[in-house]
């Protein structure tokens, strides 16, 4: 049994059949998504932060490849925006759903992310966050909402959005990625 079966035991079934699939045996996604900034000091800190998670700098589109597989202890996704540097990261379970959660890392941060399903999809929601291996308090931090579902016709549909308090937006990607384990 995969880590994302497994970590989500019964609560499996909430989760749309397709996505059930998608990480159960894994599967690359792509489609072009579209990139949107905040204004003045929260779009200059905006595209900072993106350029270091690959997002190509000054443009409102780019073309987005997610590479996704599981195995019994982790779930990895690789990221590629227009053919640029892959952005790896792992997810490993702790605890179960629903009030367990999943640590993320990606480069020096690890984020601990809980999970809300909703219509066969999910919301991934911060509830700890590490830098270098140092608690960092989550009021410190941009706030970060990502989540993932299926849509019927348009496959996999997901949006990321990362605000700071007393700024706005700093910067928000989202889109519709085709792929052929979402087709069959």
């Amino acid at each position: 049994m995969h880590a994302v079966e497994r970590w989500f035991a019964d609560g499996f079934q909430r989760l749309h059949p397709r996505l059930r699939e998608l990480h159960r045996h894994g599967g690359e996604l792509e489609g072009l998504i579209r990139i949107e900034y905040g204004r003045a000091a929260a779009g200059w800190l905006g595209r900072r932060i993106a350029r270091r998670m690959g997002l190509p700098p000054g443009r409102d589109t780019a073309r987005l490849r997610v590479r996704i597989a599981s195995d019994a202890d982790v779930l990895h996704w690789h990221r590629v925006f227009d053919d640029a540097d892959e952005m790896p990261s792992t997810f490993v379970p702790v605890g179960g759903w629903p009030s367990g959660y999943w640590r993320e890392t990606l480069g020096p941060m690890q984020l601990a992310l809980a999970v809300e399903t909703k219509d066969g999809g999910w919301q991934w929601r911060p509830c700890a966050a590490w830098w270098n291996g140092m608690r960092v308090p989550l009021a410190l931090l941009p706030r970060v909402a990502a989540g993932k579902r299926i849509d019927p016709g348009e496959g996999y549909v997901f949006d990321v959005r990362v605000t700071l308090p007393g700024l706005g937006l700093l910067f928000a990607y989202s889109g519709r990625l085709k792929s052929r384990s979402l087709t069959h």
